[in-house]
C-alpha cells in the first residue's frame, strides 16, 4: 500500500460520480436507476455528442427524474444552454465551453459548476478564483471514453487538497482496481463511465463502493 498523505483538516469520505456513455437510449434509463440503486452516488454528468439540443432535452428527460428520486445531482456537461433549459443542478465546463462567471449568471448562484483542469494547478487556481465548485484533474489513466492530451499525476491531488477547501475531481480510466492511490492521494470525487457501462452497472458500482470504504 502506497504512503497516503496526512491531511491537516477532516476530509469526507470520497464519493462516485457517474459519467453517462455516448449513447443514452434505449434501455440506458433502467441501467442508470440499476446503478443509482447499487450504492451511492453522488452526481451524474449527461455527457452526449453531436445532438441537437431538441433531441437532447428529450434524453435527458427521464434520466433527470431518476436521478431526482435518488437526489443525486444532475449535471450537464459542456452546455450551459441545456443546463439553464432543463433545470440541471449544474454544469461541467472545458477550458472551451464558456466562463464560470457565463455559468453562474445562466444558471444561479446555487448551481455546480465544475471545470476540467487536466493536469495543470494554473487552470485549477484560476477556476478556483472564478467560483468554481470543483474542479477536475486527468486523466489519470489511459481512457477510451475521450481522446486525452493530458496526463495528471497523483500529487496534483495533494497539493489542491492541502491548500484549498474546494473539491477536486479524478477522471481519466478510473476502476474499482487502480482508484485507491487517488483516494487516498486526496480525491473528493472519482468521475467514472466505461469502467460502470461497459459492464454490468450495478455490480460495478457496488465494487466501487467496496475499493471507496477500503481506501478511505
Amino acid at each position: 500500500m502506497d504512503d497516503a498523505p496526512i491531511f491537516e483538516h477532516e476530509r469526507a469520505p470520497t464519493q462516485l460520480y457517474l459519467i453517462s456513455p455516448l449513447q443514452v437510449g434505449g434501455d440506458f434509463p433502467a441501467r442508470l436507476a440499476r446503478a443509482l440503486d447499487a450504492g451511492p452516488v453522488a452526481a451524474f454528468q449527461f455527457r452526449v455528442k453531436d445532438v441537437d439540443q431538441h433531441e437532447a432535452v428529450r434524453l435527458t428527460a427521464p434520466l433527470q427524474e431518476i436521478c431526482a428520486a435518488r437526489e443525486v445531482a444532475f449535471i450537464v456537461n459542456d452546455s450551459i444552454s441545456l443546463a439553464k433549459r432543463i433545470g440541471a443542478d449544474g454544469v461541467h465546463l472545458g477550458q472551451s465551453d464558456g466562463t464560470v462567471e457565463e455559468a453562474r449568471k445562466a444558471l444561479g448562484k446555487d448551481a455546480q459548476v465544475g471545470v476540467t483542469c487536466h493536469d495543470s494547478k494554473h487552470l485549477a487556481m484560476e477556476a478556483g478564483e472564478a467560483g468554481a465548485d470543483y474542479v477536475a484533474f486527468g486523466a489519470f489513466f489511459p481512457t477510451e471514453t475521450k481522446d486525452t492530451k493530458h496526463r495528471a499525476e497523483l500529487g496534483a491531488l495533494t497539493w489542491w487538497q492541502m491548500l484549498f477547501e474546494i473539491p477536486c475531481v479524478a477522471i481519466g480510466g478510473i476502476t474499482p482496481e487502480n482508484c485507491g492511490p487517488l483516494i487516498r492521494a486526496g480525491a473528493d470525487f472519482i468521475a467514472v463511465s466505461g469502467a460502470v457501462w461497459k459492464t454490468d452497472e450495478a455490480a460495478a458500482v457496488a465494487a466501487f463502493t467496496q475499493a471507496i470504504e477500503a481506501a478511505s
